[in-house]
């Protein structure tokens, strides 16, 4: 697995995108506007990983999530399952592929994601 991406919810979506471009020197990827949903904001850095800025009415502003990126996430999770993890979301249907959830002792939220 790789470290595809670390989630971060925020309040205000231009004053984080100001800080991640002027003040750290990410450049916007992509970007969505989900209506009354929210919008994300992917930033690129040096790296491959990037950061998804996600600000919708549901989340509270925080760390959400470390996404993964994996091959095979209904195998993944089954071998997972089988060392004891805590599956929190089960393999669901999203638009680049297929996404689960595991948790780790802390309760940090590690995102497994198959990309189509």
């Amino acid at each position: 697995m790789k470290v595809k991406y670390t989630t971060i919810i925020v309040k205000d979506m231009a004053e984080s995108i100001k800080f991640y471009t002027d003040l750290l020197g990410f450049e916007i990827d992509t970007q969505y506007h989900l209506g009354p949903a929210g919008e994300i904001t992917l930033m690129k850095g040096e790296g491959e990983a990037m950061i998804e800025l996600i600000q919708n009415p549901e989340d509270k502003p925080g760390l959400f999530s470390v996404g993964m990126d994996v091959e095979d996430v209904h195998g993944t999770i089954k071998d997972l399952k089988a060392k004891g993890a805590k599956i929190i979301m089960e393999p669901v249907p999203i638009t680049v592929g297929l996404l689960a959830f595991i948790e780790d002792p802390n309760g940090a939220r590690i995102a497994l994601i198959q990309h189509n």
